[in-house]
């Protein structure tokens, strides 16, 4: 437990009751899969109390991302079919929510930039999920470890999201990871090309 990242500590208290229930772990998958498409629609409106609730939805998200790993781990119904769900049905979320608050702000300082922008880094992330699972497969699962310090680790930066929403900032962030994300995609594409590759990546 010491060893979990403070997301997966939370996930794990919050399943206890589900242990000896009919739920299932793609039960939970799914659930964080539309509440992560309702929290892109609410970033899409632009309008800054929807956003907040957004934000808000886009945190539960990412505990329930956690939640199910942790529900399969607890209840022995671990499945190759449940860890790709929950891998793709994160990025699905990932890609929307980006997207929304590309079309939230569109009508900002960042006009019809905004939506491609949104877009490039969706788009950013699934590559570099895909070309770190080729790579994986090729050198071992260790290839998705990540810095991690006092339980948090390097992807918990999304969740400044929320309070950005809340307190200002998030055009700032967006165009960061605008930039950012597509920068870690070439990179991770320059490892997989330079001798980290396995199967070629996911079409």
């Amino acid at each position: 437990m010491a060893s979990k990242a403070w997301d997966a500590r939370i996930a794990r208290q919050l399943i206890r009751p589900l242990v000896r229930t009919p739920v299932h772990p793609n039960h939970v998958t799914t659930l964080g899969l539309a509440i992560g498409l309702a929290a892109a629609a609410c970033f899409a409106t632009g309008d800054s109390t929807t956003m907040g609730w957004g934000a808000a939805l886009y945190l539960l998200q990412g505990i329930l991302d956690h939640a199910d790993g942790e529900l399969a781990r607890a209840t022995g119904k671990t499945s190759p079919f449940g860890h790709t769900y929950d891998r793709w049905a994160d990025l699905i979320v990932k890609t929307a929510v980006f997207l929304g608050i590309g079309c939230g702000f569109r009508h900002g300082p960042l006009g019809a930039w905004a939506i491609p922008m949104g877009l490039a880094a969706g788009i950013a992330f699934v590559l570099i999920f895909t070309l770190r699972g080729s790579m994986a497969r090729a050198r071992g699962m260790h290839v998705f470890d990540q810095p991690s310090f006092a339980g948090f680790e390097l992807e918990d930066i999304l969740y400044l999201i929320a309070p950005l929403t809340w307190f200002g900032g998030l055009a700032t962030f967006f165009g960061a990871a605008a930039v950012g994300a597509p920068a870690f995609a070439a990179w991770t594409a320059w490892q997989w090309w330079s001798g980290g590759r396995g199967d070629p990546p996911a079409r």
